[in-house]
């Protein structure tokens, strides 16, 4: 199986915080720009990046490390530390300036790799009468 980036986040996180709130750019490289054609019609996205720090991983964990959740699967959790490392976040779509796009909401580090952008409902589903 092979996976090639699309892109990468640039924000203001270094580590693991609360990203409730942030404000990240999602650099989508010059060779999938054109991807982006009328992306700004969809108002929320689903982001799939790696991560890329993660080095292992547990079947079972307590959600956001906090001993005092109760322990889940992995399946059963956001945990970066997964069989694969991928992960997915629902975003809302703030702007779009060429090949880069502001965003609300994604829970990935600066610099994380992102593999796929797509509308967080159906596009014949997404009401575009308002543009």
């Amino acid at each position: 199986m092979w996976v090639e980036p699309i892109g990468r986040v640039c924000n203001a996180a270094e580590e693991k915080q609360d990203f409730e709130g942030l404000i990240s750019e999602i650099e989508v490289f010059p060779e999938f720009a054109e991807g982006l054609y009328r992306i700004e019609d969809v108002p929320e996205l689903l982001i799939l990046f790696v991560f890329d720090r993660s080095t292992s991983y547990e079947m079972h964990v307590h959600p956001r490390g906090d001993l005092r959740n109760p322990e889940v699967g992995v399946f059963a959790s956001r945990s970066p530390n997964r069989p694969n490392f991928i992960g997915v976040t629902q975003v809302e779509l703030l702007r779009r300036e060429g090949n880069v796009l502001t965003v609300k909401g994604l829970d990935a580090l600066n610099g994380t790799p992102v593999i796929d952008i797509k509308p967080a409902v159906r596009r014949d589903l997404v009401d575009t009468s308002h543009k």
